[in-house]
């Protein structure tokens, strides 16, 4: 029963980061687009837009910023996996659980707490770009370290679950293969 509790959890979080990567992944086509068209307003017309280069720069800082959940929930994230590869489901499933509880979950609350006054400074401000005609929303570009925390840390929750069912339904399985 609490697997089930667990494993409901587990979905809840998966869709969230699917439908956020999904969604950001498409800022690559935005990005692809508006770069093509600095370039060929710089170099057709001789018009430059510092505005449309930081919108690509934000734009670029999204999808890697809300991107990164998406990926540890696929499990395309860099791994060194020499040994990994070789490991049982159980064995993966450890070393899973203790790197999400040991490396990344402390990495997660490193960031936030190491960016806690750099964003809110920001925001106090409303910090706009320092060049001429720049965009006016730096402080939300900043907010993506935050965002970029809050997402991997929910998946890496759910990604700790995820391994805590496995490991529970090996033991079930091995048990039942003892009895």
């Amino acid at each position: 029963m609490k697997l089930d509790v667990l494993a409901r959890a587990v979905a809840i979080a998966d869709r969230c980061s699917e439908i956020t990567g999904r969604g950001v992944a498409w800022l690559t086509l935005f990005v692809v687009l508006v770069s093509f068209a600095i370039v060929m307003l710089r170099y057709g017309f001789s018009i430059g837009s510092i505005a449309l280069q930081e919108l690509v720069l934000y734009a670029h800082g999204c999808v890697f910023m809300l991107g990164a959940a998406f990926t540890l929930k696929h499990n395309e994230h860099v791994r060194v996996d020499i040994f990994y590869q070789r490991f049982s489901v159980r064995g993966k499933a450890w070393v899973n659980l203790l790197g999400t509880v040991f490396l990344l979950m402390p990495v997660c609350l490193f960031i936030f707490y190491v960016s806690l006054d750099y964003v809110l400074l920001s925001w106090q401000l409303l910090e706009s770009s320092k060049e001429p005609g720049g965009l006016a929303a730096v402080y939300l570009n900043k907010t993506l370290i935050w965002l970029l925390v809050i997402t991997l840390f929910v998946q890496g929750l759910a990604e700790i679950g995820r391994n805590i069912i496995v490991l529970a339904q090996s033991k079930q399985h091995q048990q039942g293969e003892a009895s």
